[in-house]
């Protein structure tokens, strides 16, 4: 017959503690800063397109 296997997957499941929360806190904080640093970035990108696409835009009223 053959040999019964173990499922690492359920030793995984096992060994899950809680995390401390000191260390909770500082990765809710980095998070927090990325998320921020993200919106930031976006916030600027998109005016500078607009920026550049009203720079080559040709007005045909003005002569």
């Amino acid at each position: 017959m053959a040999k019964k296997k173990e499922n690492p997957f359920k030793k995984l499941e096992e060994s899950i503690k809680e995390v401390p929360p000191h260390m909770k806190k500082k990765v809710m904080n980095d998070v927090a800063t990325a998320k921020l640093i993200m919106e930031l970035a976006s916030l600027f990108t998109i005016n500078v397109k607009s920026l550049i696409a009203g720079m080559f835009k040709t007005n045909p009223n003005v002569e």
